[in-house]
């Protein structure tokens, strides 16, 4: 989430750090109270006239290059941003229809739930498709995340106006 003003200091920031022949256009950046993320289109390798096991794996080729090679200097930069930001740095890469994202922080999130709840999480893992109560509410942020994106948008966008409308009040 992130402030509008934090994400276009950080993105502006980031466009005159960056190399300018990593990414083709302006990096994303996506900003929340433990970590930025920031993600670059790199050119997709020509696959024209093959299969899609051939598709894939020039894909994951180019994005596993791209990756080793910049390795050093975004370690670099991550840590001016790290010092700056006083959050974490995640990379990622949008490469053909392919988005990989390097190494992402999973923040430890305590929560309160009553035992409907808890049978939720619990008939995931029984079932096999998480293997503990932590994986089972990963996996359940995810699926509201992937199903609900319009919602969640509209959301964002309406706190981000409330941070506007509060910014622009009384100072206390």
């Amino acid at each position: 989430m992130g402030s509008n003003d934090t994400v276009e200091r950080i993105r502006g920031w980031l466009t005159g750090r960056l190399p300018d022949d990593w990414f083709e256009g302006p990096v994303e950046v996506t900003v929340d109270r433990e970590e930025i993320t920031v993600v670059g289109r790199i050119p997709a390798p020509s696959t024209e006239d093959v299969s899609d096991v051939e598709r894939d794996a020039a894909l994951a080729g180019r994005i596993s290059a791209f990756r080793e090679s910049t390795r050093e200097r975004r370690i670099e930069i991550a840590r001016e941003l790290e010092h700056r930001g006083g959050r974490k740095v995640a990379w990622g890469v949008d490469c053909g229809d392919r988005r990989e994202l390097f190494t992402r922080l999973a923040a430890p999130v305590m929560t309160r739930l009553r035992q409907p709840e808890r049978q939720v999480l619990d008939t995931l893992v029984d079932a096999g498709v998480a293997r503990s109560r932590s994986e089972a509410l990963a996996w359940c942020v995810r699926l509201v995340a992937t199903n609900a994106d319009d919602w969640l948008a509209d959301l964002r966008q309406a706190l981000t106006h409330v941070e506007e409308v509060r910014s622009a009040g009384p100072t206390p």
